[in-house]
């Protein structure tokens, strides 16, 4: 150590005194701390104000979702804490065809677009000069507000001057699209796969085009066909492009509201009523401020739950592929 700077050196035969490594180690440490401060620092505004448009109205649906809560002339106000509004969701069978139905819209357009997307994504990865002009038209439908959207396919259903109904009357009786269980649940279908499609494909393009041109090479030259090279080329590589994919839709398909509130307000009967819509009704119609708060947090855990199996089936299989 110097005696004039109290700092470590070392020194090396016939060479000059150097400061000692740990020195040099502890002194960026410091820095580090004192830029993740700094970073903290800067980013608290902005957290703070996530947690008060975020955070905080989560937690106090949470906790209104064991309310006992009583209307007034005042507002409302909290008379008790409970699981009756919980015991009273699994007693009530329109919550169960709400769930199945938003189960039932979820796997099914998730699936379809899924598949659709890819096949779009391999046709555009294949592109050249036009991929450019593709892309731009694929994006009009997912450019549209869901609520426009509907609007749309509510003109295309209409069941007098609908282009789907003329179309239908060509081959005999054309249903009552937005009338009839069945035709309303596939055509709130139909409508979502139109939207959402070009979303799914071109998430999947951008992991396709990352694929290394080495990998189709050696599979060529291991004589598989464009199948088996599907299979076990692009298939494991867009792995977790389409993890992301499939999280993405699955959050959006579960929660779904405009599109159905608008083609058919969650009819004809219950049969399009999905979470969303009841938990609407019962919380800002109904005025049922606990059980809609009941509806809104159960959705969101079914919702957390599938998510956090579908990725923990996706982490086992990677390990297996890997192993």
């Amino acid at each position: 150590m110097s005696a004039a700077t109290g700092v470590r050196t070392s020194t090396r035969p016939g060479g000059p005194t150097r400061p000692d490594p740990v020195v040099r180690r502890s002194g960026r440490n410091r820095l580090d701390r004192l830029r993740a401060r700094s970073a903290w620092g800067f980013a608290a505004p902005a957290l703070l104000v996530v947690a008060a448009v975020t955070i905080f109205p989560v937690v106090y649906s949470i906790v209104l979702s064991f309310a006992d809560v009583e209307i007034g002339y005042d507002g409302f106000a909290i008379q008790g804490l409970g699981f009756h509004n919980y015991a009273a969701l699994v007693q009530s069978a329109d919550w169960y065809r709400a769930l199945g139905f938003t189960f039932l819209y979820t796997i099914v357009t998730v699936f379809v677009e899924l598949v659709l997307g890819m096949l779009v994504a391999l046709v555009l990865e294949r592109l050249g000069a036009t991929r450019g002009w593709m892309l731009a038209l694929m994006l009009v439908p997912w450019s549209l507000v869901t609520i426009v959207n509907a609007q749309l396919w509510k003109y295309v259903y209409d069941s007098t001057y609908g282009v789907a109904t003329w179309f239908f009357a060509l081959f005999g009786e054309a249903p009552v699209i937005l009338g009839e269980p069945v035709p309303a649940i596939t055509g709130l279908m139909v409508a979502d796969i139109w939207k959402t499609t070009p979303f799914v494909a071109i998430i999947l393009l951008a992991g396709l085009v990352q694929i290394s041109e080495d990998h189709y090479e050696a599979a060529e030259l291991d004589g598989a066909n464009g199948w088996q090279t599907f299979w076990r080329v692009v298939l494991p590589q867009l792995a977790p492009t389409l993890t992301i994919a499939v999280l993405f839709r699955i959050l959006q398909a579960f929660g779904v509201f405009d599109l159905p509130f608008v083609l058919t307000n969650g009819g004809p009967g219950t049969s399009t009523q999905s979470l969303a819509i009841m938990g609407y009704k019962v919380l800002f119609q109904d005025i049922n401020i606990g059980p809609g708060a009941a509806i809104a947090t159960s959705t969101a855990l079914i919702v957390a739950a599938g998510c956090l199996l579908f990725l923990r089936a996706f982490r086992n299989q990677a390990k297996g592929g890997e192993a």
